[in-house]
Order: structure tokens, then C-alpha cells, then sequence
């Protein structure tokens, strides 16, 4: 079948949509009467205007841009012209007028972009009419938004200007007026508005204003027919320059006399802002900028008025600015001319703004609206009874108030010790730099405001199932906050936000909750146990407690046995009142530097605009673009990036495609947040048969094209829905059980869940009534209210640690050490006596020897008692628990039994497992309310069961070597394999803080995911991040900022150790790559070297990442690379290839040579070269292999590791220890094994046994310690000391 022909391509447009001339009809002027009238009225009648001229892009033809004698390409945009009112041209200058100017077009003959009403444009661009004046009047803009049908915005910046009505230069309608209607000298002294206004997809509201200032300086000096020629040469201007990406990078245009700057945007998520954001701080009060940040955010039917009409749209978009990352979703127009005002009758929310003069008009003729008067800075109702707007939260509200007052926004106190600039220039960049530090600071404080209002909504979502329960979020909330938050949660601005929350999505409000989180938050990624609150936190209920925690600050790796890890780290407690920690604490404004930017200037564009000129306009572009690319270093990537997509975008102006696609591809290995996805698709969809062709030859362009053509057209959209938690209406079997209880927010892992199905359904069928469920999910929820109510003494506090929290309370009862409630944390049991509260220690769970049920005798009765025994104590603690003794002894035997696996396997997690299943125990009793309902819960007593049955203890080995265990798949549903570990040393860089230059522990787990932990406390530094979305293979470290990561989906991701973000990719790769290797020099870059499977070895820069060299080995299955003697050495699986660094073959060992008697390949190996040795793996055997490095033909040693069923990995620690990970037996069952060999006696020194599943991955940290990952079944992290 014939292959589809090139698709058209529309290219992206400038910053310019569309320009335009309005002004009052000239029929409206009906004779010198009429004006001589309006001269003596103060406020004349204003006339009804309407469009003049309109200009649209683009304004060179293909064939007047065809250079000669070269092959014109078909770009994407027909012609439109530019159209005015049908007119003669003057008699006195016939031959006057812009070559290819406007012919006289109908309307439509043009091109109008969508979302600009010519019929309504008219109103806004005059929203007061057109009035003519009797003396000249100051030139004046205003700004517009303008919405079209899917909800798109542009916007427009108009400016008014006066020309005489009656001048003998002045020309209207191609006429002069004497000969157009006989006005004689009673019409002196008019002066007739105009305006021009430009639209923009863009909100360039100051960068157009400026380009319109310079414009007028032309028009009120030309003649009436040159006026169209002015404009149009400015439109074509504007039209031919490019929109900046997101990024550091702003251009600049010289528009005589003024320097004109297009800022760009921060990053792809961040709105564009080119406004004064302090210009309703000037205005309002912080309070009242509150009331209306909580108008907009509960979507109340909002109209902001003015005497200034510009004021109203800047007004107002700086509020939207405040909002960011929520956006407004309903209907936004800050001006409606004085026919529009129905428009505020609307039914739905809104935020619309009005002239002044319409106040009482407007607070009149319709109820329920906010009427904000920016001139006064007061807000008030047009009807009392039908608004009910809340306050925002008052901690929220106090913390944005005085971070408001101690910003300094008053330039001239900046000036005053300084000498006044004599070039203007110079002194407006001076003006911008001030105020883009200033809109820096309110945009901090505005984001820190959301995020105090909204941090506690993470707490209760469910990701895997996209669930928000407002309920129980609600009941976190202070009562005095509680109607704010329920008018919140039901607009559609905050559904949106739940979208982005469950998505994941790394926006500003997630990036400030990660900078501003205390350190306990931190901490609370990786609980499992639910929420309860600290001792710290009770302490911090009482206004004179001390408040805060010291964290260590460490550069090298820590010593284990030093850090004293929490058995329950502490988290930011979901309490009925909000503490300053959730609001960041300080109430100072933050001193946040903005961003260095950068400026590139638009070269100067010629008229008149013919071909040859638009031709030299790009190419120019290109050619400046190219040298500021060759003057920057590589490490400027971020720049670089900036410079590519803007030469790109050229290349596509000019028919230059490949070009374009060249530039485009760069962007992977720059930052490819700004790589343009549907421009390259377009792109490459719309090639000619010939640079198709061309396009394949060429390997940075071969994947790109790869890439576009499989993509699939119509993806299925991810579901992105938002539900919000409802209890079951009925009967659930296991498997919509286990996503009950996840969506719940209760309990998360699969594996606890199960066993509370059986708890639930003992001596039923095997399946739950709803009723069953809501009192189990009923009584949970109490004794999470009851525990959060608790408020222990200071006495009492003051001799427990302060992360531990009170996870149960018995009934008052009587003991052989007094009257009180037993109080159970995770680390102990105490005693809280009645009367005057006291604390009485019972036993930490560590130090208990036995635990019994028993009951003892009184008067007729037998009481049910609980006895204690404790090591080294002779008294043995007995409790009358009555009723509650049953349970009581199945919890502490739980607990007992969980810390007893904790200390023995080095992992706190068993005793947060174990909380687990007593607070489940606790509620399962409460939900049954039967005599077997202890019987049930029993169920849940997992650690207990697994410690009588299967009572073998931890090798002693093991339990002497092992240090610590981390869960990188804490707070997930099931465990993930560990494929990769990489150790990163602590550096204090100055780009950093002093806590992100701690070492670091980067884990790989399954499907493209990266935790990052901080190695000085083994607390997760970075929660689980994105790169790619196939396994991972290796990963190394390069330059000390950039850890690069290999991927089966063939790409090498490079991840910044500063930002924690992964914005580059390096493509070149076709197969999945499975090695790295560094080669660090002293003076130039350091290169890394990169294998895949299809036996490419590609040599990079590791600072400008280009690729240097390459070759091809032969076969397939390269596995690993490594450097030695300035060779590197590769793994085929049939051979070991021992080649230069060119490629050129040295020396080969061959597998088959060695082991005839069976196939078999190398699983993996290791080179050792103190001792001048190779040490190798091969598959089917449960040996290690040593090949001497100087005669490889020698027949190997052998090292027999016992029990091992097979090898996964293997390496080098200190200078004479080779450890290998793999799968072998131990006391009997398959586990994950590791062997330590010393490497000068070649004999097995230790096997070491604590992962249940296979090891995956081994990785030293500066070989004081060696850490090992586990298969999926377990998916955690041993951490081993190295002797």
C-alpha cells in the first residue's frame, strides 16, 4: 500500500494574533454643528465604536518568500491579509501606501483567530464609549482577556490615543475632513479617541503596553493614511518573534526608544507573569486580600470595580497569579463595557469587573455578589442574607498576614542612597530586576499560604485507588475552620487539585510542602502503623513546652550502632488544631534570590516586510542563536536548552526541518521539560518522501521518528477521576474487601488486610456484610478520636521518649501497683494512676520474659487477671482486666513478639506491623461483640504465631554482621524488587544545604521508580520518583552532580543531584542498556562509558554529554562493563572481552573453553586488581570462578559456595573481600544469601542470611558498610558491616 503523503504542518505563532485600529464610525460626525455642540458638554454622549483596520499574521505571501533558485518548502499557514474599511485613498498622495498593503478586503476575507469577537471588541476596547473631547486628553491603556468557546484564553492590551478632528494633516477615511463634509473652523478643537489593541496568546501585559507606547509616539504624528502602514509594520513585527520557552531565558526587542523584554516563564507548570504582583497589596489590606482569596477559592459570584479600567484586569489576574497551582475554572472577564452587565445575572461563579460608575447599578439589580472596590480597598455584599463567605484558616491567615507586612515594597526606599540613572535602559532593568524579586517573595507567600490551608490533605488519600475522604479530613480540621473547608471541598478548583495530588504531579505546591515539611513528615513516608499523636506533640498543645527537635548534620557515613533510628518515627499528627510547623514555622518572608536569567536580543527586522527580508530576519536569528550557543559552557545545559528550541522554532520558519528536528532531539540531552512533543510529531508527520529518507540516515534522528511513528494515535486517556470514600452497600469478597480497607486510609498492605478478612469472617462464609464493615470501620475511627484525645501530664510525659505515642488505653483498673489505665506505645507499658496522674513503669516490650492469662480469686468470683513477668525484676506486674484481659493478652503478646523480630532482624518495621495488628485486634473485638470475637482476633496475632511455630533464631553470624534494615516500599500496597543500590558520598557543594550534602542511598525499584534516602539517618530524603517507566539496571555516579541511570527501555536518565529532578536523557542507545562504567580524570570532564545489550559501547562527555566514541561488539547479551589498566571489560555472556577504549579487541576469554561438559554463560564478574584476578560467575553453577589477569588461558580456581542455588551479583569491598548475593538455603528454606570470600585465601569467611527473598543488588558505602536489595516478596534493604 502506498504511504501517506506529508501531512500539513501548522506551525506555532508568534507573539502576536492579531492587531487591530478601532475608533468611532466617521458617519457617526454628522456636521460641524453637532461638534460644536459636544465642545461646550462636559460629558458628551459617547459614540458607538467599531473596527477600523484588523492585521493578521501572516504578512509575506510563499511566493513573495521563496529565495530564487531554491525549492520553496510549504510551511504550514495560508495567507491572510489585513483588512480595513473600504476607503479612497487621499487625492493629494495617490501613489503613497506599504507595498502589498491593505486592497480594500471584505472582512471576511480574513483570517479572525478563534476566541476574537470583532462585534464584541469593539465594547471592550472602549468600555466606556467613544466620547469625543474638546481638548487632547492623556494616551491610556487597559488590558482584556478574552475566552472562546473551549475555554481558552488570549488577551489583548489596547491603547487609547486622541488625534484632532479638524487638521489640515489629518486625514479619516482617506479623506481630508474639509473636503469630507465641509467642517469649517466652529469644529476646531476636537478630539476624536482611537484605539489600538493587540492580542496575544500570550499575557504579556507589560512587555505590549510598552511595544504600544513606542507605536503611539509614531501615530499621533502621522498623517491619517500612514496610520494603517504604522500599525501593520508593527503587527509584522511583532508577529515574526517567538514565544520564549519555559526556562531562564527572555528575549529582548528593540522598539525604538525602548528596550522591550518578554519574560518568560519559570518552568512548563508556572503561569507567565509579566505584572506587578503587589499591585492589590497597595490596595487592600493583607486581611482583605484574604477575604478575597476566599471568595475565589470557595467560588463565590465575585465583581471587582474601578475608576481605572486597567486596574481592574491586573487586579484581578494577580489574584488568579496567588491562586497558582489552583486555577479559576469558571468564567473570567475583567472588563465588561457598560452593554455587559448582564452579564453579572449569571447563575454560576465568576469573577467579572465593572467601571466605578456601575457600582450602585450593579449591587442594585443582583443578590449574591462579592463587590470589591479596588479604589477604596473594601469589600462588601449586595445582598447580606444570600453570602455566607468563610474565613481562611486562622493560623493560615495569621502567618500570610505579618509575612505580608514585613515585605518592602516601596522601591523609592531602595533608591534613596542611590544617584539617578541617566539612561533609560538602564534604569527600567533596574525597575525589573526590583520587581521580579519582589513578585518572587509574594509568590512564595501566597504559595506557603495554600500549602498551610491544604498540607493535611495528603493524609487522606488513597493513590492507588484515587479516593479523598472528605470526611475524616474534615474532622481534622479546627472547628472554627470547619465551613471553610467544607465550601472548599466542594468546588471545582479543588477537585482539580485532588486530581493533581493523586497524580502525583511534582507542581509548585508540591515542591514548597517538600521544602517546608518538618523533619518528621520526612520520617512518616516510611510508617507503616497508623496515626497517632507524639509525646513531642502533646508537649506541644501547652503553649510554654519547648517546641523542636536537633537533627544531626553529617557529611560522611554515619556509624550504625550511634543512630538511635526511632522505633515509630514521630509524623505530623492529623490534630484538631493546626501548629506552626504546617504553616513553615517563621512569619518572616521568605529570602528567596529569584533565578538568574538570561536575555538573547532579537536581531533587527527590515521593512519593507517582502520575503528576502523575512528570509534575513531568520537567518540572522539563526546565526546569533548558534554563536551564543558556541560562547556557553556545557554545564549551562539549562540555557543550552533555551537556545535549541529557540533555533528549532526558526529552522521551522524557515522550511529547515530537519534542522528543527536536529535541534529538538538535542533537548533530551539539555532539558527535556521543554521538549515541544506535538510540534515533533506534526513535524516528522509532515516530511517529504526525500528527507524521510534523509531523516533515517541520520542516527540522532532515526529514534526520534522510531518514536513518533509507533507512538499510538489515541492512547486511552488514564482514568483521573477523584472518588471520595463511601462506606459499602454490599457483600464483598476478598479481593474488593482488601481495596475497601485501602480506600479506607486504614491499613494498606495486602498482606495485614487478608488477615483481617479471616479475623472478620471466622465461622462464616468467606465474605463481609456491609453492616459487618461499617462497625469495624465505626470503631476503628473511635479509638483514632480517643487516642487523638489523649493529654498525658507533663510528670508522665517527662519519662517517655518523645516520639512515642499512646496507641491504647485500658479501663480504670486495679494492679499490684496501684489504681489506673494501662497505657500501651510502642516501645513499653506503663501505668497512668488515678488521683493526682502519675506514671508507674510496667515493662518495655524488649525487657518481657512471659506474659500470662490467668484469673485470681475474690470473694465467690474469679477475675480475670494479666500477669507480667520482667527480666532481672522478681515481682511479677498482675492487672484485674476483667473483660478486657482476653485482649489485653493478645496485644502484648503481639507486641512482645514483634519487637523481639525487630531487634533479631534489625528492622523496625516488625514492631509497626505489630501496632498494626493490635489496633485491628482492638477493632475487630469492638465490631463483633461475641464470644468468639477474641477467637477472631486472634487471627491477627501473626508475630505471636510466627514466633511459637517457627521459633528459629537469627544465625549468629548474621545477627552479629547485619546493622539495620530500610523498606524503600514503605506505605505501599505490596513490596517491590530492588534492582539497583547506589551510594553516593556526602559533598558540601555550595549549590547546596547543608542537609542535601549528606551522603546518599539511591534504590531502584521496579518500573522506573527512585527513593533516595539521606545515608546519615536512613530517612527517605526524596519520596519515590519517576525515570521512565521500565526496570532499571545500573546506575553511577558522574561529575559529583549527576547520577546516571540505565533503563531496558534503552535510555540513559540523568538524574541532578541539586534538584533531585531528572530533566535529561540520552538516546543513542538502541537496546536495553545494561552497564556503566566511569573514568574519572583530574583536569577534563570525566567519561562515562555505556553498554546495551545489542553489544553497542558508547563513549560520553560526561559535562557536554556527547557522544565521543563508539563500537559495535560482536553477538548479542553484553550485561556489564568494567575499566581496568585503561581497558574496558566486557561480559557477552559466552566471553569476557578485553577491549581498548577505541574498540580494538585486546584479549578474550571464552566460556566454552573452560566449561565443556555443559553450556552455560557468565551470569556476572568481578575484577580484582591488587591481586591481578578476575572473579566471574556462570549460570548452572553454584561456584566462583578465578581467572588469573596475566594468562587468562590458565584453567580457573574454583571457590564452592555451599547451599547456593544461584548467583545474582557480586562485589569488591576494601581490597581483599569479594561479596556475593544470590538465592541459597539456610536452616532449611530458600533465602536470600549472601557469601563473604576472602580474596587472598579464596575461602568462604561468613554466609549471611536475613533477606527471605532473593538478593538482587549489592553496593558499598565507602566500604565501612555493604548494603544488599531483595527480590519483590520482601523488597527491603539489609545494610551489613564490612569488617
Amino acid at each position: 500500500m502506498a504511504e501517506a503523503g506529508p501531512q500539513y504542518l501548522a506551525l506555532p505563532s508568534g507573539l502576536l494574533e492579531l492587531c487591530a485600529l478601532l475608533g468611532a464610525p466617521r458617519d457617526s460626525l454628522r456636521g460641524p454643528e453637532q461638534v460644536a455642540q459636544k465642545k461646550g458638554v462636559k460629558s458628551p454622549s459617547s459614540l458607538d465604536p467599531e473596527v477600523l483596520s484588523v492585521f493578521v499574521p501572516p504578512f509575506v505571501t510563499k511566493e513573495d518568500s521563496q529565495p530564487a533558485g531554491v525549492n520553496c518548502v510549504t510551511l504550514g499557514k495560508t495567507r491572510r491579509r489585513s483588512f480595513r474599511k473600504k476607503r479612497e485613498r487621499p487625492k493629494a498622495e495617490p501613489s503613497k501606501g506599504h507595498p502589498g498593503g491593505p486592497r480594500g478586503q471584505d472582512p471576511e476575507d480574513v483570517g479572525i483567530p478563534n476566541g476574537v469577537d470583532l462585534l464584541a471588541l469593539p465594547q471592550l476596547c472602549f468600555p466606556g464609549g467613544v466620547c469625543v473631547a474638546s481638548e487632547p486628553k492623556e494616551d491610556c491603556v487597559h488590558f482584556l482577556v478574552l475566552t472562546d468557546v473551549c475555554g481558552n484564553r488570549t488577551y489583548g492590551v489596547v491603547a487609547q490615543y486622541y488625534r484632532p478632528l479638524h487638521d489640515e494633516y489629518c486625514f479619516y477615511n482617506g479623506k481630508m475632513h474639509w473636503e469630507a463634509s465641509g467642517l469649517g473652523r466652529s469644529a476646531a478643537g476636537c478630539f476624536v479617541p482611537f484605539a489600538v489593541c493587540v492580542v496575544s496568546r500570550f499575557p504579556y501585559y507589560n512587555a505590549l503596553k510598552d511595544c504600544l507606547s513606542c507605536l503611539l509616539t509614531h501615530l499621533k504624528i502621522c498623517k491619517d493614511f500612514e496610520v494603517d502602514n504604522h500599525i501593520k509594520d508593527f503587527a509584522a513585527k511583532l508577529s515574526l518573534i517567538p514565544s520564549p520557552p519555559p526556562g531562564p531565558l527572555h528575549l529582548v526587542l528593540n522598539m525604538k526608544p525602548l528596550q522591550i523584554v518578554f519574560p518568560s516563564r519559570a518552568d512548563p507548570e508556572s503561569p507567565l507573569i509579566d505584572l506587578d504582583l503587589h499591585l492589590p497589596l497597595l490596595r487592600f489590606r493583607p486581611e482583605k486580600v484574604l477575604q478575597i482569596l476566599a471568595c475565589l477559592l470557595t467560588e463565590q459570584h465575585v465583581v471587582f470595580f474601578s475608576s481605572s479600567w486597567a486596574l481592574l484586569t491586573l487586579v484581578a489576574e494577580c489574584f488568579m497569579a496567588y491562586l497558582h497551582p489552583l486555577q479559576w475554572q469558571h468564567t473570567f472577564v475583567p472588563i465588561l463595557s457598560r452593554q455587559m452587565l448582564d452579564f453579572v445575572m449569571a447563575p454560576t461563579s465568576f469573577l467579572m469587573g465593572c467601571h466605578l460608575d456601575h457600582f450602585e447599578e450593579v449591587s442594585k439589580e443582583a443578590d449574591g455578589l462579592i463587590l470589591i472596590n479596588i479604589d477604596t480597598g473594601s469589600i462588601t455584599y449586595s445582598n447580606d442574607e444570600d453570602v455566607d463567605v468563610p474565613d481562611i484558616p486562622l493560623l493560615a491567615a495569621q502567618t500570610f498576614i505579618q509575612r505580608v507586612q514585613s515585605l518592602q515594597m516601596h522601591r523609592e526606599l531602595d533608591l534613596a542612597h542611590l544617584c539617578a540613572s541617566t539612561d533609560l535602559n538602564e534604569g527600567r532593568a533596574c525597575r525589573r530586576a526590583w520587581q521580579q524579586r519582589l513578585n518572587c517573595q509574594i509568590q512564595q507567600i501566597t504559595l506557603q499560604l495554600l500549602v498551610c490551608i491544604f498540607r493535611g490533605v495528603k493524609n487522606h488519600l488513597n493513590y492507588e485507588h484515587r479516593v479523598f475522604n472528605s470526611e475524616e479530613f474534615l474532622k481534622t480540621r479546627a472547628p472554627g475552620d470547619q465551613q471553610f473547608y467544607k465550601q472548599v471541598l466542594d468546588t471545582y478548583m479543588f477537585h482539580a487539585f485532588l486530581k493533581a495530588r493523586l497524580s502525583r504531579r511534582m507542581d509548585a505546591f508540591a515542591q514548597m510542602d517538600l521544602c517546608t515539611q518538618s523533619e518528621e513528615d520526612r520520617i512518616d513516608g516510611m510508617l507503616l502503623s497508623p496515626r497517632r499523636p507524639t509525646v513531642e506533640k502533646m508537649a506541644s498543645r501547652k503553649p510554654s513546652a519547648p517546641h523542636g527537635a536537633h537533627r544531626r548534620m553529617v557529611v560522611s557515613m554515619p556509624n550504625l550502632q550511634d543512630i538511635a533510628v526511632p522505633e515509630l518515627p514521630p509524623r505530623n499528627s492529623s490534630l484538631r488544631k493546626m501548629h506552626t510547623e504546617d504553616c513553615g514555622g517563621s512569619h518572616t518572608v521568605l529570602d528567596v534570590p529569584p533565578k538568574l536569567t538570561y536575555t538573547f536580543k532579537i536581531p533587527e527586522i527590515h521593512f519593507p516586510l517582502v520575503g528576502q527580508c523575512v528570509q534575513a530576519f531568520h537567518a540572522d536569528c539563526v546565526a546569533q542563536l548558534s554563536k551564543a550557543m558556541d560562547s556557553l559552557a556545557p554545564e549551562n545545559s539549562v540555557l543550552l536548552a533555551r537556545y535549541f528550541y529557540l533555533r528549532g522554532l526558526v529552522q521551522l520558519m524557515q522550511g529547515q526541518r530537519l534542522g528543527a528536528l536536529l535541534d529538538f532531539q538535542s533537548l533530551y540531552k539539555t532539558d527535556v521539560r521543554v521538549f515541544p512533543a506535538d510540534l515533533v510529531q506534526r513535524t516528522v508527520k509532515s516530511l517529504s518522501a526525500p528527507e524521510r529518507a534523509q531523516a533515517e540516515r541520520t542516527p540522532e534522528l532515526r529514534r526520534l521518528i522510531s518514536e513518533v511513528v509507533d507512538k499510538p494515535e489515541d492512547a486511552p486517556k488514564a482514568d483521573d477521576r477523584v472518588k471520595n470514600f463511601e462506606l459499602p452497600k454490599k457483600h464483598m469478597q476478598l479481593d474488593d474487601f482488601v481495596k475497601r480497607v485501602q480506600e479506607s486510609g486504614i491499613v494498606k498492605d495486602a498482606g495485614i488486610i487478608h488477615r483481617l478478612f479471616e479475623a472478620l469472617t471466622v465461622g462464616h462464609q468467606k465474605q463481609i456484610d456491609p453492616e459487618t464493615f461499617k462497625d469495624f470501620y465505626n470503631c476503628w475511627k473511635e479509638a483514632e478520636a480517643e487516642a487523638q484525645g489523649v493529654n498525658l501530664p507533663f510528670s508522665v510525659t517527662e519519662q517517655l521518649d518523645k516520639n512515642e505515642c499512646v496507641y491504647k488505653l485500658s479501663s480504670s483498673v486495679k494492679t499490684n501497683r496501684g489504681v489506673g489505665k494501662i497505657a500501651m506505645t510502642q516501645k513499653r507499658l506503663f501505668l497512668l494512676t488515678e488521683g493526682r496522674p502519675g506514671y508507674v513503669e510496667i515493662s518495655t516490650f524488649r525487657n518481657i520474659e512471659e506474659v500470662r492469662n490467668t484469673t485470681v480469686a475474690f470473694l465467690l468470683l474469679r477475675i480475670p487477671t494479666l500477669k507480667i513477668k520482667v527480666l532481672s525484676k522478681k515481682e511479677v506486674f498482675e492487672a484485674n482486666l476483667k473483660t478486657e484481659c482476653d485482649l489485653w493478652h493478645l496485644m502484648v503478646k503481639e507486641m512482645w513478639a514483634g519487637k523481639k523480630l525487630a531487634d533479631d532482624h534489625k528492622d523496625p518495621q516488625y514492631v509497626q506491623q505489630a501496632l498494626t495488628h493490635v489496633l485491628l485486634m482492638d477493632a475487630v473485638v469492638g465490631a463483633l461483640q461475641s464470644p468468639g470475637a477474641i477467637y477472631a482476633a486472634s487471627k491477627l496475632s501473626y508475630f505471636d504465631k510466627m514466633k511459637n511455630e517457627m521459633p528459629m533464631a537469627v544465625p549468629k553470624t548474621t545477627s552479629e554482621t547485619l546493622k539495620h534494615k530500610i523498606n524503600p516500599s514503605a506505605g505501599e500496597t505490596f513490596p517491590r524488587a530492588i534492582d539497583v543500590l547506589l551510594y553516593t558520598p556526602g559533598h558540601l557543594d555550595p549549590a547546596e544545604k547543608v542537609e542535601d550534602a549528606h551522603p546518599k542511598l539511591w534504590c531502584a525499584l521496579n518500573e522506573g521508580k527512585v527513593v533516595v534516602f539521606d545515608a546519615s539517618s536512613w530517612t527517605v530524603h526524596q519520596h519515590c520518583f519517576k525515570v521512565g517507566t521500565s526496570k532499571l539496571n545500573c546506575m553511577v555516579m558522574a561529575e559529583q552532580t549527576q547520577v546516571w541511570v540505565g533503563s531496558e527501555d534503552s535510555v540513559i536518565y540523568i538524574i541532578n543531584v541539586h534538584s533531585m529532578s531528572c530533566n535529561k536523557q540520552l538516546t543513542d542507545h538502541r537496546s536495553s542498556v545494561t552497564g556503566l562504567v566511569v573514568q574519572d580524570r583530574a583536569q577534563a570532564p570525566s567519561t562515562v562509558y555505556s553498554c546495551s545489550a545489542d553489544g553497542t559501547v558508547l563513549a560520553w562527555n560526561a559535562s557536554s554529554l556527547q557522544v565521543t566514541s563508539r563500537f559495535q561488539l560482536p553477538g548479542d547479551g553484553l550485561s556489564a562493563i568494567r575499566l581496568h589498566g585503561g581497558r574496558l571489560w566486557c561480559c557477552t555472556g559466552n566471553s569476557i572481552v578485553v577491549v581498548t577504549t577505541a574498540g580494538f579487541l585486546h584479549q578474550e576469554l571464552k566460556i566454552g573453553e573452560n566449561f565443556k561438559e555443559i553450556s552455560t554463560s557468565f551470569l556476572g564478574f568481578q575484577l580484582m586488581p591488587e591481586q591481578e584476578q578476575l572473579w566471574a560467575a556462570c549460570a548452572g553453577y553454584d561456584d566462583i570462578y578465578v581467572w588469573s589477569l596475566q594468562d587468562l588461558a590458565r584453567p580457573p580456581q574454583r571457590i564452592h559456595l555451599q547451599d547456593c542455588s544461584r548467583i545474582h551479583c557480586m562485589i569488591q569491598v576494601k581490597r581483599q573481600q569479594i561479596w556475593v548475593g544470590g538465592t541459597g538455603l539456610s536452616q532449611g528454606r530458600s533465602k536470600g544469601k549472601i557469601y563473604v570470600i576472602d580474596a587472598e585465601r579464596k575461602t568462604v569467611e561468613k554466609e549471611l542470611a536475613a533477606h527471605t527473598d532473593t538478593v538482587n543488588t549489592l553496593c558499598s558505602a565507602e566500604d565501612r558498610y555493604v548494603l544488599s536489595g531483595s527480590g519483590r516478596d520482601e523488597g527491603k534493604i539489609a545494610i551489613w558491616q564490612v569488617e
